[in-house]
């Protein structure tokens, strides 16, 4: 009989994957909520559009796990910094290897587990600037440029991230393009509005796959086609000849004429 890690890990099909998730936090009383879903889509689209050498099926099984034992409205310290190390523990009880758990466990760095997985870089930026965009009790989220700067010159100032440089290029690109048909919308926007107008979280999993994945992927779709043709447009451009052919006709014609009457002369 397969562990629930080979089966959710066979599982391909992402919103297929987020309900097994879901139904398993209802069976352990894990963490499992609609931000959960808004940082693996994050990951999705990062690891998608950067062409990265990882295994996205492991990236985003991770993503939807790695907060499984994490305390919603943790009251103590001890409580926020233990929470990744418990869960990775617990994901090992439910058939992951080691390399899944320790990649789940260094979504933070409470734990000081080193060297760091590739993996849990990216978790690590998708945790934070996730957690950062989305509305909380005590405050409304941030932009996407005021979470960008707060990642990456406080959050992450001292630290080594493999993806930090890239990671704001990415957002960057995401908020040069607009998913509103009348009035301009971000995608970042989108999706955070979506987040606030839907409670339920299985119709939540629904319109993010069913939806908004579609639309966003055409959208980004289209704007790297676009730029791959800017491109090859400027190689032409650049590599066309330097002269056309009726001027290089004319001037091997001349260079001809001045030929003969040089040996005229002779």
């Amino acid at each position: 009989m397969d562990t629930f890690a080979e089966y959710i890990l066979n599982e391909k099909n992402l919103a297929s994957k987020m309900e097994i998730a879901y139904y398993l936090s209802k069976k352990e009383k894990i963490f499992f909520d609609k931000s959960v879903i808004i940082k693996t889509e994050l990951a999705r689209l990062f690891l998608k559009y950067n062409k990265l050498d990882l295994d996205e099926n492991l990236v985003l099984t991770a993503c939807l796990l790695c907060n499984c034992k994490k305390v919603k409205n943790a009251r103590t310290l001890d409580e926020i910094k233990s929470y990744a190390k418990n869960g990775a523990e617990y994901l090992g009880t439910i058939g992951f290897d080691k390399k899944f758990c320790k990649i789940c466990e260094e979504v933070n760095r409470y734990s000081g587990s080193k060297p760091r997985e590739r993996e849990s870089d990216i978790l690590e930026l998708v945790e934070q600037f996730g957690g950062m965009i989305l509305d909380r009790p005590e405050r409304i989220g941030f932009k996407p440029d005021e979470a960008l700067v707060l990642l990456i010159h406080r959050n992450l100032k001292n630290e080594y991230n493999r993806y930090s440089e890239i990671f704001p290029k990415f957002i960057n690109m995401l908020e040069e393009i607009n998913m509103g048909d009348i009035t301009e919308i971000k995608p970042l926007k989108k999706i955070t509005n979506i987040y606030n107008e839907t409670d339920d979280l299985i119709n939540f999993i629904k319109k993010i796959v069913n939806i908004y994945e579609p639309q966003i992927d055409g959208l980004i779709d289209a704007k790297y086609k676009k730029i791959k043709q800017d491109m090859f447009e400027k190689v032409e451009k650049n590599n066309r000849p330097l002269f056309t052919e009726e001027t290089t006709k004319n001037i091997l014609e001349s260079l001809q004429e001045k030929k003969q009457v040089m040996t005229s002369q002779k």
